[in-house]
């Protein structure tokens, strides 16, 4: 009978623990995130001489270190739109023009946009994150637009609970006035080390040609913040939870066996038995 109970109870275990782990590492569920544009950005273009180039940001101090052959004011539009009507944004159209002269024409460029990245279902998440759309050709062009997906890149899962705010920090610091704090390899070098991060994933790309004399070289982006696949580790609870609903299907099927071999093993009397019946005291 102890064999029997011991072969029922501990195998069940044994099994739930092999079979990709008893305890659940990590999880996973979907958010859509509360995305805001902070209407900040730098805007660099190449043109086809070699060190040529405009440039333009929300930053003043970046400004500053430009000369005025290279400092170019655009005209800048964006707009945020809640399609759904779910009270979070769900797009960005943003549009920035270029005036260019007669002479002038850009032949590559990076656009860093900056935006305010929350999540709210698990552990209250706010950080802030990045864009970054580029483009190279070797003709010179007129426009150029996208549209793709701002996505969260994780490296390490979030917690259930709790407020995270590690990366909430400024990207590009408007205050310094050094060179090297706008320079794209520092900042995505510095960016890249990050556990948490968005990327642009560029779908559909449309470089066009054949700019007018007068016409201004303009980039169109359309972002959208779809639904994410969040990863976090689970809790005290959640764990004791998905380890007990292993355990308990496994024994199910194992009281199940052993109830058919003991009925076989007892009714069939395949090994002798002695009943002993206990001793009544008489007074």
């Amino acid at each position: 009978m102890h064999l029997s109970l011991g072969l029922t109870f501990i195998p069940p275990l044994l099994i739930a623990y092999r079979s990709q782990g008893f305890w659940m590492t990590t999880n996973t569920y979907m958010e859509q995130p509360d995305v805001t544009f902070k209407k900040q950005l730098m805007l660099i273009l190449n043109k086809p001489q070699p060190g040529e180039f405009l440039a333009w940001s929300t930053y003043s101090n970046f400004n500053s270190l430009l000369d005025q052959n290279s400092i170019r004011i655009p005209i800048v539009s964006s707009v945020e739109s809640d399609v759904n009507g779910d009270g979070k944004f769900d797009q960005l159209n943003f549009t920035v023009s270029i005036p260019l002269e007669s002479t002038e024409s850009i032949t590559s460029f990076g656009l860093l946009l900056i935006f305010d990245y929350k999540l709210y279902r698990m552990s209250t998440l706010q950080m802030e994150t990045l864009a970054y759309i580029s483009h190279s050709s070797v003709s010179a062009g007129s426009s150029f637009v996208a549209y793709g997906d701002l996505r969260l890149y994780q490296k390490t899962p979030l917690r259930h609970r709790g407020v995270d705010t590690r990366f909430n920090t400024t990207i590009v610091d408007s205050a310094d006035s050094s060179a090297s704090t706008y320079d794209l390899s520092t900042i995505f070098s510095a960016y890249s080390q990050r556990n948490l991060t968005t990327q642009f994933l560029n779908k559909y790309p449309v470089w066009k040609s054949g700019r007018g004399a007068q016409q201004p070289f303009t980039i169109e982006v359309i972002i959208s913040y779809p639904t994410e696949t969040i990863t976090y580790q689970p809790g005290f609870w959640e764990l004791i939870k998905w380890g007990w609903v292993q355990y308990v299907t496994i024994l199910l099927l194992f009281l199940w066996v052993f109830r058919k071999i003991n009925i076989a093993v007892f009714s069939e009397q395949l090994f002798n038995t002695v009943i002993v019946h206990p001793k009544i005291k008489r007074h």
